[in-house]
């Protein structure tokens, strides 16, 4: 297209580049499409060390794509930023350039047909998006992108490979407040940057963790503080050429499972590799795989899944990496063998860091809950939309992980930003202040980077109104300045209300709540949670056991003895039973280690708080329960035993 259209008028040029663009958004790029970019990387722009300023109006942590974005946000607005990262790195965009995820998980508008989908994200999210192939980009593309967005604003100083990065933090009549950054230069000299405030893009909120700020590590807010998603390392594919694309495209497109397919740029399916048999099977599996292409007849494949990797501890990481490579061959083999379209391709390379899903939980002014997404709840401080489904990747090889639900869409409000006790700090991308189960959802970039843009223009409105982080997050006249500000910089973060889901209608409703919250109910992407279904015994036995891992004082009894108790009938099998109110209520006994017949079980959990009347009024028939009532029994016994409240 690019050689007719130098042979053309510059009208005729301006209509065939404006038509390519709508086909690279609405269908995909065209096959190895490159948007014209130099197949190397550009090297991002830089300052000589002696010409940084010792004061800048906010400084950014980290050149992950969050951390870029941040930086011009705050440039744009007119502040001067510096953008500082630690990682040893020699191109921008970190976990898309450098951990090779060339794969976006976009925020779409669901309820817009495929081929017009459009995707809340905007800003500079999209300024960027407009600048590679498609949902699935070149990294060299995409890093030089990065490195055009930063060698625009001369508002940004750029110091990459420092050795080390510390926050300078002053307590004044207890309240900590962020002043600065501490560095070791990559010549090994000290340097002091002072800053009206810091943001901290980093992938695990480093800097906002040695500043004090409190986080929550991986599940512990479900009481599983060593539970975390596996990591990746991606890794590439050589020899995937036009033909052997078209071969992947007509196989998973002729596939009945409705969640493989693939478009010029992505590919993703092929189920049949969980069932690989890796050399370290308690540390490393596959998933179905996730393929984005290249500009150079590679591909980069998401799909191995670590486990037990410490992010935190180098020689863990270091392992990681040796786990993939040493086992890399065989899992193409397998591949070849499986799937006579990957004929030809061979292993390539890994990336060059670690794509790792989740680590710390910021503690914010408000934590994003798994109840906001799931009831499409608008945030009067919104700064960021989010719709992506909540994914949760294995956390075990015993782990199947699960797709929860697809929330039509959720506000993050700036709260979510900001550090509780800490002034001054700003913490965006997938560290930010999520549960761990709405992290699920709000971990992936786009909606990140969203949050960097807005977190460089919150720096503006507060320095421009004589407030600090906390005084602009308290105000909501300042609030609404920040949203005006991002709205007319192309954000799109207006007021909503969602449609009221099918299943808020439903009697059990709060049971569903419930359940969600503490991860044990999965509707998948199509919402389906079979509130209506039966339930049985063994079932409720689960549900309870899940209830005795995450609550084990509230529930020191075992609740799998309420299937070996004299009067449940020997021959009858759990899964297959029909639950009755008397089983379901003796289970929960069991759980709370409270001795009872049977027959008086009911009366018992009602007597001591554990069951409300309301629920056993909405239970339509006592011989039968429903998968849905069995949630709200779960709901009365958390409730009543642990504390938990589900709002």
């Amino acid at each position: 297209m690019r050689v007719v259209a130098l042979a053309v008028l510059s009208a005729v040029c301006a209509a065939v580049v404006a038509a390519a663009g709508w086909w690279v958004k609405t269908k995909g790029a065209g096959f190895f499409g490159d948007k014209g970019e130099s197949r190397e990387f550009v090297p991002p722009p830089s300052r000589e060390l002696e010409d940084l300023e010792d004061n800048y109006d906010v400084i950014v942590a980290g050149t992950d794509p969050e951390g870029v974005v941040a930086a011009v946000s705050a440039a744009r607005n007119g502040l001067k930023t510096l953008l500082v990262d630690g990682r040893d790195r020699d191109v921008l965009g970190g976990l898309f350039t450098l951990g090779w995820l060339n794969s976006l998980d976009m925020n779409y508008v669901w309820d817009k047909p495929h081929f017009r989908r459009d995707y809340w994200n905007k800003g500079l999210f999209k300024e960027w998006f407009d600048q590679v192939e498609g949902t699935s980009f070149d990294v060299k593309t995409a890093a030089n992108a990065f490195a055009r967005m930063v060698r625009a604003e001369r508002n940004v100083d750029l110091l990459m490979k420092v050795r080390s990065m510390q926050p300078i933090v002053e307590t004044i009549a207890g309240v900590r407040t962020v002043r600065g950054l501490a560095v070791t230069m990559p010549d090994g000299s000290q340097r002091t940057f002072q800053s009206f405030a810091l943001i901290d893009a980093t992938q695990d909120a480093d800097v906002a963790a040695a500043a004090g700020a409190q986080f929550t590590v991986g599940r512990e807010d479900l009481g599983e503080p060593r539970v975390s998603m596996a990591a990746t390392l991606v890794f590439q594919l050589k020899g995937v050429t036009p033909e052997v694309w078209r071969r992947i495209q007509k196989s998973l497109n002729s596939d009945d499972d409705p969640n493989s397919g693939a478009d010029e740029r992505s590919a993703w399916g092929y189920k049949g590799m969980y069932e690989y048999v890796s050399l370290h099977p308690d540390r490393l599996r596959m998933r179905g795989l996730n393929i984005g292409l290249q500009n150079d007849h590679t591909a980069l494949v998401n799909a191995v899944l670590l486990f037990g990797v410490d992010p935190f501890n180098s020689a863990s990481v270091r392992e990681a990496f040796d786990l993939v490579r040493a086992e890399l061959p065989r899992i193409v083999a397998e591949m070849k063998r499986r799937y006579p379209e990957f004929e030809g391709v061979e292993p390539g390379e890994t990336a060059r860091e670690l794509y790792v899903r989740e680590s710390r939980h910021l503690v914010a002014e408000y934590r994003l809950s798994v109840v906001d997404l799931l009831e499409n709840r608008d945030q009067w401080d919104r700064v960021a939309i989010g719709s992506y489904p909540v994914d949760l990747q294995r956390t075990s090889p015993d782990d199947s992980g699960a797709v929860l639900f697809r929330p039509e869409r959720y506000a993050v409000p700036f709260r979510s930003l900001v550090p509780k006790g800490v002034d001054g700090l700003l913490v965006v991308g997938r560290s930010a202040g999520f549960d761990s189960l709405a992290h699920g959802s709000a971990r992936v970039v786009p909606l990140g980077m969203a949050t960097g843009q807005a977190a460089g223009a919150a720096v503006k409105v507060a320095k421009e109104s004589g407030l600090t982080i906390h005084g602009l997050m308290r105000s909501r006249a300042a609030i609404a300045e920040l949203q005006n500000l991002l709205n007319r910089q192309g954000m799109e973060i207006y007021p909503f209300q969602a449609k009221t889901p099918e299943y808020m209608r439903h009697r059990t409703y709060p049971g569903l709540k419930a359940a969600v919250s503490l991860g044990l109910a999965k509707g998948g992407y199509d919402n389906r949670f079979r509130l209506d279904d039966p339930a049985n015994p063994q079932g409720f036995v689960w549900l309870m056991a899940n209830a005795k891992r995450m609550f084990p004082a509230a529930f020191p009894g075992d609740p799998s003895a309420a299937l070996a108790a004299p009067g449940f009938p020997r021959d009858v099998e759990p899964k297959k039973a029909p639950l009755t109110l008397d089983q379901a209520a003796y289970t929960v006994l069991c759980a709370v280690n409270v001795r009872a017949d049977r027959r008086e079980a009911e009366e018992v959990l009602l007597a001591r708080g554990l069951l409300k009347p309301d629920t056993v009024r909405a239970i339509v028939d006592a011989r039968r329960l429903t998968i849905g009532e069995t949630y709200l029994l779960l709901r009365d016994a958390v409730e009543a035993a642990a504390g938990r409240r589900f709002d």
